[in-house]
């Protein structure tokens, strides 16, 4: 029996199916509304990647690695460290990949039990880890000077959330950023939702208007080398970071 190729229509039925479920407002706001529920429950809280607590939303973890296998970064830098897992993620998405690629984690406070975990879990050498604000000249610095000349380098933005300080490290880090690769803007859930439903058992509690939307939206409006990916975003429904997955898409 002969079977027909379907791989390339099947790819265009589900680019389609993502960009129109993007439009699906609808179902947004039923999906917000459940992943407010689960917020009860610290939802974000319970996943583990190899070992290490990685904070994160299942569908935001497999976007970001669609992203990285379709991109081939050398170099991922984010900010934001927390527990490790989602740096050690990143490193075992790189190790897959092959080559030399590694990922620098900066944090304002890296907590000794939390460097020692990184640090002896076996990706260790793929992760280089910065102490320091994040937008801060001594921090960039450091960053700067680990990435080799001819990287290909993707950030993801997931420290403090509130709008000035992401809208600092857009500024900071998306002229890092190279063309065909990514910067994801984490934790922009926080502008869809009405002050009534945003989480309150955090330790900083924003609202929208003081969100990492609104720092996207400050800098979409100042550079065109980004473009907010439709077809990724679009399914991110039951996700920390929907809108947060941007494009860099010049030199």
């Amino acid at each position: 029996m002969i079977v027909n190729d379907d791989r390339a229509e099947f790819k265009a039925h589900t680019e389609a199916q993502a960009r129109a479920l993007g439009k699906d407002g609808a179902t947004f706001k039923r999906a917000t509304e459940t992943l407010t529920d689960l917020d009860r429950y610290d939802y974000s809280y319970l996943w583990t990647w190899m070992g290490l607590p990685i904070i994160q939303m299942p569908a935001d973890i497999i976007a970001t690695q669609e992203v990285i296998w379709k991109t081939r970064p050398d170099v991922i830098i984010e900010t934001g460290v927390a527990r490790g897992g989602s740096v050690i993620f990143q490193a075992a998405m790189l190790q897959l990949l092959g080559g030399d690629g590694f990922v620098i984690g900066v944090d304002i406070d890296i907590r000794a039990h939390n460097r020692e975990a990184i640090e002896s879990h076996p990706f260790a050498d793929r992760v280089k880890l910065i102490e320091g604000g994040s937008w801060d000249d001594a921090t960039l610095e450091q960053v700067r000077d680990l990435i080799p000349e001819g990287s290909r380098v993707m950030a993801i933005l997931d420290s403090d959330h509130s709008r000035a300080h992401v809208l600092a490290e857009l500024r900071a880090y998306g002229p890092m950023v190279t063309e065909g690769c990514y910067m994801v803007v984490a934790d922009t859930l926080v502008g869809h939702m009405t002050e009534e439903d945003t989480p309150q058992n955090r330790s900083q509690i924003l609202f929208k208007g003081n969100d990492p939307l609104s720092a996207r939206d400050d800098y979409m409006a100042e550079t065109d080398r980004f473009l907010v990916d439709e077809t990724l975003n679009g399914k991110l429904v039951l996700s920390s970071s929907p809108g947060g997955y941007l494009k860099c898409v010049k030199p």
